[in-house]
């Protein structure tokens, strides 16, 4: 089965990352960024290894995001981010190819174990099974 397999963060954590600090999201040194890559680099590279990987990516800051919808007129209503009623947001996935739930939830797990600067927010690791075979979706 596949899974998406999520990480979350706000645009507090993006500019933690760029050197501007604020509550619950201290500043990332060149270290910390460091660490969080080979952390990263080691679970892709497990998972390219088990053959479970299928992609992952980091996604850009939610500043540069924008949002589509509907409008009452049938135009769309296109809005840049982020959003004040949204604070967190996708900042990455992966998607697997594993054999269970529980196996992704062991991968989850260890996602979670991703050094980060004392004091920063911890988000959850999503895990969302990827419909196969067309199901219906809207």
């Amino acid at each position: 089965m596949k899974y998406l397999v999520m990480i979350q963060g706000t645009q507090a954590d993006y500019e933690a990352t760029r050197g501007n600090a604020s509550e619950n999201a201290p500043v990332w040194n060149e270290k910390d960024m460091q660490a969080m890559f080979s952390f990263m680099q080691s679970i892709n590279d497990d998972l390219a290894e088990s053959g479970e990987f299928v992609d992952a990516q980091g996604l850009a800051e939610p500043a540069r995001a924008r949002h589509v919808l509907s409008g009452k007129d049938g135009r769309p209503v296109i809005t840049d981010g982020p959003y004040g009623e949204t604070k967190e947001v996708l900042a990455g996935y992966w998607v697997l190819d594993c054999e269970s739930l529980d196996r992704v939830t062991e991968i989850a797990t260890r996602i979670t174990q991703c050094p980060v600067p004392e004091g920063t927010v911890e988000y959850p690791v999503v895990i969302r099974e990827i419909m196969e075979g067309g199901g219906d979706v809207c």
